[in-house]
């Protein structure tokens, strides 16, 4: 494949970099290492009213990076994080890397099964986890190479507060199953031990791995992604590089950025907290998004300035009154990614907040981002935005050929972000990976004249029916607009008369909305063969922790006849 003409950067602000310089850190711990000092009196993490500094931040992460090293683990190993947003997450992250070490994100509502085969596929050595998730290691640690546990609870770092709130975890909410884990530390134990300790200087380098981060599972088994250090600091670059005209005013300011989606998790990793290393933020950390009130309740309390979500979660703040009574005069930066934005919750968002939902793409193997709209914009465009810098796309069809602009096909991505496969998968690897160093994203985009590129869906979700091809995320998109609808998702069933026919399930916000609306409704918004033939209502819909909604559970589940 030739070199792509890169159009699209007509479409720049001025000013906006067509490349980013990866060479100016030698590693993502440099990154880190510059921050700390230069921020180090400043806030880097708020959690449940506690808050951790740029130099505590450092001065930790030293003492747990020093006490792996003393547990006798190579240069390489692999430590495991299963923890939620709680302050500890930054300071085993930033001490696994500092230390010489890869870091394997666990998500921690795993079943024992998946987490099984996460440890054992990554081989990580050890592990950090929080207490509420620690039987779920105990049914499965005999089958991996995990040699040391460290076990932490919601209160470590929480101070004289960290009492109370283990004994409400434990005692009253009961979120912490019996577990036993023998030779297992606590986290203050480790803290106490590393006081005499000093982290050993370790020489990492660019194609040194940094993270395992294994995709979500939603197209099959779950895969780690391995990004270097090169790999993941080139996209906080990036997403400097793209952001900064937007922060232009307030360059020396603290920012504040919204963290509720989980850190294991490579959007809030990247764009919430090492892009708000890099640029000396604090990060708002939520544990439980899904507590809506209690999320608003935490907002109340800072004047945000950066809030990156998914559709999910924009949607949920939405539907509670409580959230438009704050104040969001502080808003800069919206930013969705994850899963499509639906054009009702951009618009309900902008009319609330003042502050468009810039929407953007990427994934697991991309560390994350490849292509973003412009964070200052004034609307919501429906597309996925223009390649950020350093970064090529093309749009491919089933044998490897570009397209010409304004056709279908598959989004491929070229660039410094690109992960180098998946671990110690080489046949799926090859699925994936371009001889020229393209990663195939199995997502389905038209890229226009402009350089904007609009997914239509994933290969895996389209429908076929009667060889037409439906894309789910337009019906449910337009299903969405619907004043009864609160969430909505679309699979293909199959069908005597047409191979596939569309099927909808519905969450109602209007109770008293029937089948026979809906159906009249989608008759007016699409032609016969999108219309869906089966409409199903449900209190809720499968969703991953990061709040994707998994068409593939609703697809396997039992289908009409």
């Amino acid at each position: 494949m030739e070199t792509t003409e890169k159009f699209w950067l007509k479409s720049y602000p001025e000013g906006m970099p067509a490349e980013i310089d990866v060479t100016q850190y030698q590693s993502l711990v440099q990154l880190l290492e510059e921050a700390f000092k230069k921020f180090s009196a400043r806030n880097a993490y708020a959690c449940m009213g506690k808050y951790l500094t740029y130099g505590k931040l450092d001065l930790m992460s030293q003492k747990v990076g020093a006490w792996l090293q003393q547990q006798g683990l190579k240069k390489g190993a692999r430590v495991a994080i299963m923890m939620p947003n709680v302050l500890q997450y930054p300071v085993v992250m930033a001490a696994i890397l500092r230390a010489g070490y890869v870091v394997v994100n666990v998500n921690p509502l795993y079943t024992p099964r998946e987490l099984e085969h996460q440890l054992k596929n990554s081989g990580a050595e050890a592990i950090f986890i929080l207490e509420n998730f620690a039987t779920t290691l105990e049914h499965v640690i005999q089958k991996t190479q995990v040699k040391h546990v460290v076990v932490a609870s919601m209160g470590d770092m929480l101070g004289l507060k960290g009492l109370l709130v283990n004994f409400v975890v434990r005692n009253v909410k009961k979120m912490v199953p019996a577990f036993s884990l023998p030779n297992a530390k606590r986290f203050n134990q480790v803290l106490s031990e590393a006081d005499s300790l000093s982290l050993k200087a370790v020489e990492i380098h660019r194609d040194d791995v940094a993270f395992l981060q294994y995709t979500g599972g939603t197209t099959g088994v779950s895969k780690g992604a391995t990004l270097l250090h090169r790999n993941v600091v080139a996209n906080v670059l990036q997403n400097d590089a793209w952001l900064t005209p937007s922060m232009s005013g307030h360059k020396d300011d603290a920012r504040i950025i919204v963290c509720a989606l989980p850190l294991y998790h490579i959007f809030a990793l990247t764009v919430c907290s090492l892009l708000g290393t890099r640029i000396g933020a604090m990060n708002l950390l939520i544990p439980n998004p899904r507590d809506i009130p209690g999320f608003i309740k935490e907002l109340k309390n800072y004047k945000v300035n950066i809030f990156p979500a998914v559709n999910t979660l924009y949607n949920g703040l939405l539907n509670n009154p409580e959230f438009a009574k704050l104040d969001f005069s502080g808003y800069e930066i919206c930013s969705g990614g994850g899963m499509a934005v639906q054009k009702a919750v951009a618009d309900k968002w902008l009319k609330i907040t003042g502050c468009a939902i810039a929407e953007g793409y990427g994934l697991s193997e991309t560390s994350p981002v490849a292509t973003a709209n412009l964070p200052d914009t004034k609307e919501f465009s429906g597309t996925i935005g223009l390649p950020i810098p350093s970064t090529e796309i093309a749009i491919l069809d089933d044998d490897g050929n570009r397209l010409p602009l304004g056709h279908a096909g598959e989004i491929a991505i070229r660039g410094p972000q690109v992960m180098v496969g998946y671990w110690n998968m080489p046949e799926e690897t090859a699925k994936v990976m371009t001889p020229d160093g393209f990663f195939k994203s199995g997502d389905v985009g038209i890229m226009d004249f402009r350089g904007y590129t609009t997914i239509v869906d994933r290969k895996k979700d389209m429908i076929l029916v009667s060889g037409f091809n439906v894309y789910p995320n337009e019906i449910e998109g337009v299903v969405a607009l619907h004043p009864g609808v609160l969430e909505c998702a679309c699979i293909g069933v199959p069908d005597a008369n047409s191979g596939e026919a569309v099927k909808l399930f519905v969450v109602r916000k209007d109770p008293s909305l029937t089948v026979d609306q809906l159906m009249d409704y989608c008759k007016e918004q699409f032609t016969a063969y999108k219309k869906p033939k089966y409409i199903e209502f449900r209190l809720e819909l499968p969703k991953t922790n990061v709040g994707k909604i998994l068409r593939r559970e609703l697809r396997d589940e039992k289908k009409p006849a």
